[in-house]
């Protein structure tokens, strides 16, 4: 299956720079994406596609709705409550914390190339 075809990657962060690097990365791999600013936004996305993605790259600190109160909501909503989550962040130590909220992996701002290639392909593959 072409990446125009398969199910996107959504990347849910407030700092645009942030979204772009890891769109443009993931693009470079074959994949494709959506970005969403705060969770929100993710949720509208979430809620109105017929496509819906494989992983979300979530961070936790964003204005409107945090990553903490989207997780809440997505583990609420049978729709949602399937599609993995790996945590993007700043803030250290946080494996514990992402854990507990049901999270699959932590990437670290700034991640490598390869972190974050690699984590996406556990759920994405290529098709």
């Amino acid at each position: 299956m072409s990446a125009a075809g398969a199910a996107p990657v959504l990347v849910v962060d407030d700092d645009k720079t942030t979204c772009d690097v890891i769109s443009s990365v993931l693009a470079g791999q074959g994949y494709r994406t959506a970005c969403a600013g705060n969770g929100r936004e993710a949720l509208a996305y979430l809620r109105s596609t017929s496509r819906p993605p494989r992983l979300i790259l979530l961070d936790l600190m964003m204005p409107e709705m945090t990553g903490w109160e989207f997780r809440k909501v997505q583990q609420n909503d049978p729709a949602l409550a399937g599609i993995p989550v790996a945590i993007i962040t700043g803030l250290p130590d946080m494996e514990e914390k992402a854990a507990a909220i049901g999270a699959v992996d932590v990437l670290y701002k700034p991640s490598r190339v390869e972190t974050l290639t690699a984590v996406v392909s556990r759920f994405c593959g290529k098709e």
